[in-house]
Protein backbone atom coordinates (compact mmCIF):
# COMPACT_ATOMS: atom_id res chain seq x y z
CA UNK A 1 0.00 0.00 0.00
CA UNK A 2 3.07 2.20 1.01
CA UNK A 3 4.30 1.91 -2.62
CA UNK A 4 0.93 2.64 -4.46
CA UNK A 5 1.03 5.94 -2.39
CA UNK A 6 4.27 6.60 -3.59
CA UNK A 7 3.91 6.33 -6.86
CA UNK A 8 0.90 8.37 -6.62
CA UNK A 9 2.62 10.98 -5.58
CA UNK A 10 5.59 11.04 -8.52
CA UNK A 11 3.19 10.76 -10.82
CA UNK A 12 1.72 14.37 -9.73
CA UNK A 13 5.06 15.95 -9.30
CA UNK A 14 5.41 14.94 -12.83
CA UNK A 15 1.98 16.07 -14.01
CA UNK A 16 2.98 19.51 -12.58
CA UNK A 17 5.95 19.78 -14.27
CA UNK A 18 4.67 19.13 -17.66
CA UNK A 19 3.82 22.10 -19.46
CA UNK A 20 0.68 22.13 -21.82
CA UNK A 21 -0.22 24.99 -24.58
CA UNK A 22 -3.49 25.67 -25.68
CA UNK A 23 -2.21 27.16 -29.76
CA UNK A 24 1.03 27.97 -31.19
CA UNK A 25 1.05 30.16 -34.44
CA UNK A 26 4.33 29.51 -36.39
CA UNK A 27 3.67 32.96 -38.35
CA UNK A 28 2.20 35.68 -36.30
CA UNK A 29 2.66 40.06 -36.64
CA UNK A 30 -0.06 40.39 -33.84
CA UNK A 31 1.76 39.37 -30.71
CA UNK A 32 4.75 41.72 -30.53
CA UNK A 33 7.18 43.10 -33.40
CA UNK A 34 7.58 42.10 -36.62
CA UNK A 35 6.50 38.25 -37.55
CA UNK A 36 6.73 35.56 -35.22
CA UNK A 37 6.49 32.73 -33.46
CA UNK A 38 4.26 32.46 -30.67
CA UNK A 39 3.17 30.11 -28.12
CA UNK A 40 -0.14 30.10 -26.16
CA UNK A 41 0.45 28.09 -22.87
CA UNK A 42 -2.14 26.93 -20.49
CA UNK A 43 -1.85 27.46 -16.86
CA UNK A 44 -2.90 30.84 -15.05
CA UNK A 45 -3.68 31.05 -11.33
CA UNK A 46 -4.65 35.76 -12.27
CA UNK A 47 -8.22 35.03 -13.06
CA UNK A 48 -8.19 38.45 -14.27
CA UNK A 49 -12.13 39.40 -14.86
CA UNK A 50 -12.52 39.75 -18.73
CA UNK A 51 -9.87 37.99 -19.91
CA UNK A 52 -9.59 37.27 -23.48
CA UNK A 53 -8.24 33.79 -23.08
CA UNK A 54 -10.50 32.05 -20.29
CA UNK A 55 -10.21 28.84 -22.13
CA UNK A 56 -5.88 28.71 -21.41
CA UNK A 57 -6.69 28.99 -17.22
CA UNK A 58 -6.58 25.24 -16.66
CA UNK A 59 -2.83 23.98 -15.99
CA UNK A 60 -3.91 20.51 -17.45
CA UNK A 61 -6.18 21.77 -20.54
CA UNK A 62 -4.61 22.00 -24.17
CA UNK A 63 -2.35 19.66 -25.43
CA UNK A 64 1.33 18.66 -23.92
CA UNK A 65 4.34 20.69 -24.76
CA UNK A 66 6.94 18.00 -25.76
CA UNK A 67 9.95 17.93 -27.49
CA UNK A 68 8.59 17.90 -30.75
CA UNK A 69 6.30 20.92 -30.17
CA UNK A 70 9.80 22.58 -29.15
CA UNK A 71 11.96 21.43 -32.34
CA UNK A 72 9.02 22.93 -34.28
CA UNK A 73 9.48 26.02 -32.44
CA UNK A 74 13.43 25.93 -33.11
CA UNK A 75 12.56 25.02 -36.77
CA UNK A 76 10.44 27.69 -37.46
CA UNK A 77 12.48 30.38 -35.86
CA UNK A 78 15.34 29.13 -38.36
CA UNK A 79 13.23 28.76 -41.39
CA UNK A 80 14.19 31.23 -43.89
CA UNK A 81 11.74 30.69 -46.33
CA UNK A 82 9.73 32.99 -43.63
CA UNK A 83 11.65 35.28 -41.47
CA UNK A 84 11.09 35.54 -37.76
CA UNK A 85 12.07 38.43 -35.64
CA UNK A 86 11.37 35.82 -32.77
CA UNK A 87 9.36 34.25 -30.31
CA UNK A 88 6.33 35.05 -28.30
CA UNK A 89 5.25 33.38 -25.62
CA UNK A 90 1.85 34.10 -23.72
CA UNK A 91 -0.92 32.12 -22.50
CA UNK A 92 -2.34 31.53 -19.75
CA UNK A 93 0.77 32.68 -18.19
CA UNK A 94 4.39 31.40 -19.01
CA UNK A 95 5.60 32.35 -15.47
CA UNK A 96 3.39 30.64 -13.74
CA UNK A 97 5.37 28.01 -11.47
CA UNK A 98 3.93 24.60 -12.97
CA UNK A 99 5.40 26.61 -16.32
CA UNK A 100 8.97 27.54 -15.38
CA UNK A 101 10.66 24.77 -15.75
CA UNK A 102 9.37 24.43 -19.24
CA UNK A 103 9.42 28.03 -20.34
CA UNK A 104 13.38 28.08 -18.98
CA UNK A 105 14.60 25.38 -21.16
CA UNK A 106 12.66 26.41 -24.42
CA UNK A 107 14.13 30.47 -23.57
CA UNK A 108 17.73 28.56 -23.53
CA UNK A 109 17.14 26.75 -26.17
CA UNK A 110 15.48 29.73 -28.22
CA UNK A 111 19.18 31.74 -27.19
CA UNK A 112 21.30 28.62 -27.72
CA UNK A 113 20.23 27.73 -31.20
CA UNK A 114 18.39 31.28 -33.04
CA UNK A 115 20.91 33.40 -31.79
CA UNK A 116 19.28 36.39 -33.96
CA UNK A 117 16.01 35.87 -32.40
CA UNK A 118 14.09 38.35 -30.04
CA UNK A 119 11.93 36.46 -26.78
CA UNK A 120 8.70 38.57 -25.89
CA UNK A 121 6.79 37.36 -22.72
CA UNK A 122 3.47 38.40 -21.08
CA UNK A 123 3.13 37.54 -17.42
CA UNK A 124 0.33 38.47 -15.03
CA UNK A 125 2.98 38.82 -12.45
CA UNK A 126 4.93 42.06 -11.43
CA UNK A 127 8.68 42.54 -12.37
CA UNK A 128 9.24 43.05 -8.80
CA UNK A 129 7.44 40.33 -7.12
CA UNK A 130 8.68 37.40 -9.42
CA UNK A 131 10.96 34.16 -7.55
CA UNK A 132 14.40 33.03 -8.49
CA UNK A 133 13.43 30.93 -10.61
CA UNK A 134 10.80 33.34 -12.69
CA UNK A 135 13.98 35.91 -12.47
CA UNK A 136 16.29 33.56 -14.55
CA UNK A 137 13.52 33.30 -17.39
CA UNK A 138 13.84 37.02 -17.67
CA UNK A 139 17.05 37.65 -17.59
CA UNK A 140 16.59 35.73 -20.96
CA UNK A 141 14.04 37.95 -22.59
CA UNK A 142 14.49 41.21 -24.74
CA UNK A 143 10.84 41.93 -23.96
CA UNK A 144 8.37 41.71 -20.68
CA UNK A 145 4.70 42.55 -20.60
CA UNK A 146 3.95 42.29 -17.18
CA UNK A 147 0.62 42.79 -14.88
CA UNK A 148 -2.83 41.49 -14.37
CA UNK A 149 -5.58 42.61 -17.05
CA UNK A 150 -7.61 44.81 -15.13
CA UNK A 151 -11.09 45.31 -17.03
CA UNK A 152 -11.57 48.64 -15.90
CA UNK A 153 -8.45 49.90 -17.40
CA UNK A 154 -9.02 48.28 -20.86
CA UNK A 155 -7.97 49.92 -23.96
CA UNK A 156 -8.30 47.86 -27.50
CA UNK A 157 -6.07 50.97 -28.62
CA UNK A 158 -3.11 49.77 -26.32
CA UNK A 159 0.06 48.55 -28.49
CA UNK A 160 0.94 44.40 -27.24
CA UNK A 161 -0.95 45.32 -23.92
CA UNK A 162 -4.44 44.91 -23.35
CA UNK A 163 -4.84 47.29 -19.99
CA UNK A 164 -3.13 50.50 -19.01
CA UNK A 165 -1.59 49.36 -15.93
CA UNK A 166 0.52 47.09 -17.82
CA UNK A 167 3.83 47.43 -18.37
CA UNK A 168 5.83 46.74 -21.71
CA UNK A 169 9.97 46.39 -20.38
CA UNK A 170 12.70 46.15 -23.00
CA UNK A 171 14.95 44.64 -21.41
CA UNK A 172 17.82 44.66 -24.22
CA UNK A 173 18.07 47.37 -26.92
CA UNK A 174 15.64 47.43 -29.53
Amino acid sequence: MASKKKSNVVLSICKISQMNFHQYYPVDVINGEGTRCTLFVAGCEHQCRGCYNQSTLPLDSGQVFDKLMEDRIIADLNDMRIIRRGLSLSGGDPLHPANVSAVLALVNRVRRECTKKDIWLWTGYKLSNLTMEQQAIVALLDVLIDGKFEQSLANPSLLWKGSSNQVIYRLTPA
